[in-house]
């Protein structure tokens, strides 16, 4: 599902940049730069839960990305 967030997040800051081309406006490109920060975080954030929940047991599974809740 990740994945999937992350191709939304590059196919609209593909627009964000093809429109700021087209309209000759630099927010467009600034907000692609945005876009592609959050994706990257959210990249992050996915990674570090699969090697807690790594760590925590030696193995990945759903129920132990849910054991994380606290």
């Amino acid at each position: 599902m990740l994945l999937c967030v992350e191709l939304m997040f590059f196919a609209v800051s593909l627009n964000f940049i093809f429109f700021s081309l087209f309209t000759f406006n630099v927010v467009g490109q600034i907000f692609a730069l945005f876009t592609v920060t959050v994706a990257a975080t959210e990249t992050s954030i996915g990674l570090s839960l699969i090697v807690i929940s790594y760590r925590l047991g030696d193995k990945l599974d759903y129920r132990s990305l849910i054991s994380l809740r606290g």
